[in-house]
């Protein structure tokens, strides 16, 4: 029968078949540029800033706390106000260490929102005195976290940040004028 092949000529073709695929593969990811560095860091502009802390102060039944006098190594990543039953309050920042810290604010109940946040981090039973307010302490796997309540919401600042940085940035929250940012 001519025409015919054989299975282990087959078998053969098809192995050949894949080197070719597998050595055009090879010479493209060697040859052709890529970038294995980390995505750009997407920081929120001051005019966003601004905006957004004008306009969650005018919304929210509690005094909305932004920071003031950070260093310029600190990056702010995201801003939001959700202004339902909770009030929901949130800013991120890359710290000047690289790691994760936010400035999260609820009117909604205590115990759920702070578990949210923090990523169920758990009360120490210890605090930490900053600018004379007692912030308790949480420890967790992923996130650690400083709490207060005071004036009708919930500040938990959390993330990855060390205790330090946590207590830098609970350092520098302050009332935000409806008008300023």
């Amino acid at each position: 029968m001519a025409g015919t092949k054989s299975k282990a000529q087959t078998v053969r073709d098809m192995v050949l078949s894949m080197a070719v695929i597998g050595a055009v593969v090879a010479v493209i990811y060697v040859f052709i540029p890529h970038d294995e560095s980390e995505a750009p860091l997407k920081t929120v502009n001051a005019a966003e800033m601004h905006a957004a802390v004008s306009s969650a102060s005018r919304a929210a039944s509690y005094p909305v706390l932004a920071p003031r006098g950070l260093a310029a190594d600190w990056k702010p990543t995201t801003v939001r106000y959700r202004g339902s039953d909770d009030e929901h309050w949130h800013l991120g920042y890359h710290g000047p260490d690289g790691k994760y810290v936010a400035v999260e604010q609820s009117s909604g109940k205590a115990g759920p929102f702070i578990e949210q946040v923090s990523q169920k981090a758990e009360d120490t039973g210890k605090t930490e005195r900053i600018d004379g307010k007692d912030w308790k302490r949480y420890e967790g796997d992923s996130y650690d976290a400083l709490v207060l309540q005071e004036g009708g919401a919930t500040t938990v600042v959390t993330g990855s940040g060390s205790f330090a940085r946590l207590a830098e940035m609970a350092g520098a929250l302050r009332p935000a004028p409806a008008d300023q940012a």
